[in-house]
């Protein structure tokens, strides 16, 4: 293995920052750079309101001239776009996360990442590099909602970066990466990390296909960023990156996607396991789940006659149907059915 740990002359390292958003300090960050002559990346990872943020910036700092940028965009009108950047011709471009690799402008010295612990570390790393590529001072703020609790994982991401600053720290933040998720094993099925898992066994097909993503650093970042989905609006901000970056998401993806979300809502209801193939689908609760028994009726009623409840052995939810016979059809049927049930579920519990 070979680690490059010598910095090209003259390069400085970035003074990182980690706190609350804050209005006046995003006006000052990008007026002390435009008042040097330099120009900023704004990072907004969320396609559907990034002309929203856009806007608001710029009633924020009427002094700049305000872009954004996202891999949805058409090609010629992305392309005028980051020429107009490197023309100088826009102090502040926002932008998702297209901007992480490729890209070298040496007068790009300030970044604002909004939301940063919504991003991985390494992802965080790659963005931070876009800048600090000249002699000057660099200058990164990841920022993240105002009165929002941090997860344990996300704060640990973020201290991380904030304190691996110098120059060739990109292999201690892969060691640190590694320390906060966990290493699992290469046998059995501890192979996410400290995560304790649901299984979820469905007859879909569910991954990213070799033609999607084909860099093999990228497609492992997007299954860890798949592996952390705990909410619906995780799954979106996940699905709007992939658009973004990759292109219209494929059918196999988009059902990884549903997956991962199938799988945390389990979770929380104390579910260890959902098997789903051949028009048969099981729902095993977890031995000490908080069910509430007088609810199972009613639970049963509303997905008559195709719900049944085994109890001899261990517990477990039967449903049936009869499938389609069309494999896209059928991949559809399954997930729909099993989001629907696991919904009813919720009522189950205390």
């Amino acid at each position: 293995m070979s680690i490059l740990e010598q910095a090209p002359e003259d390069r400085q390292p970035i003074q990182t920052y980690v706190m609350e958003y804050n209005e006046v300090m995003v006006r000052e960050a990008i007026m002390r750079e435009l008042s040097r002559g330099g120009q900023v990346y704004y990072v907004s990872n969320r396609v559907n309101d990034i002309d929203r943020v856009t806007l608001d910036l710029q009633k924020m700092v009427p002094e700049a001239t305000i872009a954004y940028a996202h891999g949805q965009m058409d090609e010629k009108q992305l392309e005028e776009i980051m020429y107009d950047f490197i023309g100088r011709k826009i102090d502040v471009l926002v932008s998702t996360t297209i901007i992480e690799t490729g890209l070298d402008i040496s007068n790009v010295n300030t970044m604002i990442i909004q939301d940063a612990d919504r991003l991985g570390l390494a992802q965080l790393y790659q963005l931070r590099g876009r800048i600090g590529r000249s002699s000057r001072t660099a200058y990164a703020f990841l920022m993240y909602k105002r009165d929002r609790m941090l997860r344990e994982e996300a704060e640990k991401r973020l201290s991380a970066i904030r304190e691996f600053t110098d120059l060739g720290s990109g292999y201690r933040i892969a060691m640190r990466d590694l320390e906060i998720r966990g290493a699992g094993s290469v046998l059995g099925k501890a192979q996410h990390g400290h995560m304790a898992e649901c299984e979820v066994r469905l007859g879909v097909d569910a991954y990213m296909p070799e033609t999607y993503i084909v860099n093999e650093a990228q497609k492992l970042d997007i299954y860890k960023k798949i592996s952390e989905i705990s909410s619906l609006d995780d799954c979106r901000d996940c699905e709007d990156e992939l658009k973004d970056r990759f292109g219209d998401v494929p059918a196999p993806a988009a059902n990884l996607l549903r997956i991962a979300l199938i799988r945390s809502v389990a979770e929380k209801l104390d579910i260890v396991s959902i098997n789903g193939y051949a028009g048969k689908i099981t729902i095993k609760p977890a031995p000490k789940a908080n069910v509430r028994v007088a609810n199972i009726p009613a639970f049963l009623n509303r997905n008559r006659p195709n719900l049944s409840f085994v109890a001899k052995g261990e517990p477990v939810f039967e449903y049936t149907y009869r499938p389609s016979g069309i494999t896209e059809k059928d991949e559809e049927i399954l997930l729909a059915t099993v989001e629907k049930l696991l919904s009813d579920f919720s009522d189950l519990l205390h």
